[in-house]
């Protein structure tokens, strides 16, 4: 069944909200399985490892910038239609926004993405902190601290009303994506094979990027049978998550992409984890962890909704399109989580290795 059949039948709606649901649900499994994973990877690199988090991520990385861009030469989709090229972006909003979001994952020992993967495993910290990221998310939006996250957005500005396109900017090719991204995972697999990594962890690691690319080929195949004129967009969490949770909590929401995608990416996770009976109940371990956690997913609800991106809205979606600002939040949360983990998590252990 075609795209425009389906629109027939149930409406544009109920598809987009049924193609983020099948999104998701391929993301959720991939990451699931995968261990998927920014702060991890960000952690190893601080303390000097290129490890498998590291590979993993990379992978992903590569993976989800070489498809994308694939399918744009292949007339699959078009990066210039993307929400987040077709809105102008804010460089202040990246620096600031990358920053406190590197900052909260670290805390929270997961981006957003990471912590609604483990919340449908099992994990009750991770379903905590996931839904103060989606509070706070929806607070920064249409809430008391939106007014804030305005003046911090409009700060610095892209010019002529849109982000910039990276490859736009510079003279390189149509296909010098395709190759950054098929150079950056012979890099990943180099790395993985130093790890001693299996086979199937590094399939799933590249499930999650190919899974980016589904949501901009689907959205893409959208938007050329509406009626109304829509931007693409494919995954991230902190908007959609503060979306969904006000689809449940309110009757004047109505069913799009990112409502279907959440439920898809739990749905997806929980049938891997029973799989693979990796499911089971986990708590705070202590009244510390816990005020840290929770704090840590304020500033990432604050901080991704002004970043415009979480660390997969970002990190992966935005960068396999090449939206400057993408690529900026993406090095700030990276900046953000190593400095964090520096002053915090490693000095703490540095005196009990003394002791």
């Amino acid at each position: 069944m075609d795209i425009l059949t389906l629109v027939e039948r149930i409406g544009e709606n109920p598809t987009a909200a049924l193609m983020g649901l099948f999104t998701g649900a391929m993301f959720g499994v991939a990451a699931q399985r995968s261990r998927f994973c920014l702060r991890a990877a960000t952690i190893e690199f601080a303390r000097g490892r290129m490890g498998p988090a590291v590979a993993v991520w990379l992978l992903t990385f590569s993976t989800a910038l070489f498809w994308v861009q694939l399918a744009g030469l292949a007339g699959l989709m078009r990066a210039e239609d993307a929400r987040i090229m077709a809105v102008p972006g804010t460089w202040s909003g990246a620096i600031i926004g990358g920053l406190l979001f590197g900052i909260g994952m670290v805390l929270a020992r997961g981006c957003s993405g990471r912590l609604l993967v483990l919340a449908a495993t099992g994990n009750l910290r991770a379903l905590v902190s996931g839904l103060i990221v989606a509070v706070v998310a929806q607070m920064s939006l249409h809430g008391r601290l939106a007014p804030l996250r305005d003046k911090l957005a409009v700060l610095w500005l892209t010019p002529e009303g849109r982000n910039v396109d990276l490859l736009a900017l510079a003279p390189l090719p149509e296909w010098s994506g395709v190759a950054l991204g098929a150079l950056l995972a012979v890099f990943a697999i180099a790395v993985a094979l130093r790890n001693r990594m299996g086979a199937g962890r590094l399939v799933f690691a590249s499930g999650v990027g190919f899974s980016v690319a589904v949501g901009w080929i689907l959205t893409f195949g959208l938007s050329q049978v509406s009626f109304e004129p829509m931007s693409i967009n494919s995954i991230t969490f902190t908007g959609p998550s503060a979306n969904t949770l006000m689809f449940f909590l309110t009757s004047d929401t109505f069913l799009e992409f990112d409502i279907g995608l959440v439920p898809g990416v739990a749905l997806g996770a929980l049938a891997a984890a029973l799989l693979t009976r990796e499911f089971r109940f986990q708590g705070f371990t202590s009244e510390s962890f816990m005020r840290r956690s929770m704090f840590g997913a304020a500033l990432m609800g604050f901080g991704g909704m002004l970043a415009g991106g979480c660390a997969i809205g970002n990190g992966v979606t935005g960068t396999s399109v090449f939206a400057a600002t993408a690529w900026l939040a993406l090095s700030c949360m990276w900046i953000g989580a190593m400095v964090t983990d520096f002053l915090i998590d490693q000095s703490a252990r540095q005196p009990a290795a003394a002791a």
